[in-house]
């Protein structure tokens, strides 16, 4: 049985967190700026920090799941949680690569997004996260 809850959690962590889109910590020129489409590496840094304090909650303590049946396993499976952290620092718009650019088809290590640019990297996200997490099955358990 397919459980969509991690699926779901880390595609909309990703949106909400993508530094630039509604904020960025720090700022450029501020500690706080909302809205700005920019971004830079200790940004992606801080929104990765709390992408995974944030999936940790979701997931693991609190247990999201949106299946019919409950998994009935005791160990935990931090292979949602440290598949989407490394595929949010990775996928975020500016710092690898951004796909499209602001003046280009395609951008590496612009530290810049736009509204294009977190919607085609949303769905890179999703595709990457569940063909892991779904199809493959990739679980990482621990005791």
């Amino acid at each position: 049985m397919s459980d969509w809850g991690p699926v779901f959690v880390a595609v909309v962590l990703f949106i909400l967190l993508t530094p630039g889109l509604l904020i960025q910590v720090p700022g450029k020129s501020r500690a706080i700026e909302f809205g700005n489409f920019q971004t830079s590496g200790v940004s992606i840094l801080v929104h990765s920090i709390i992408y995974f304090a944030l999936i940790c909650i979701l997931l693991l303590a609190i247990g999201i799941h949106m299946s019919i049946k409950r998994p009935s396993a005791i160990n935990v499976d931090w292979a949602p949680v440290l598949v989407g952290v490394v595929l949010f620092v990775l996928l975020s718009p500016g710092l690898l690569f951004s796909f499209p650019g602001n003046g280009k088809q395609l951008e590496f290590g612009s530290m810049k997004t736009n509204g294009k640019a977190i919607a085609i990297h949303t769905l890179l996200f999703f595709a990457i996260y569940a063909v892991l997490i779904m199809a493959v099955h990739l679980h990482i358990y621990t005791g």
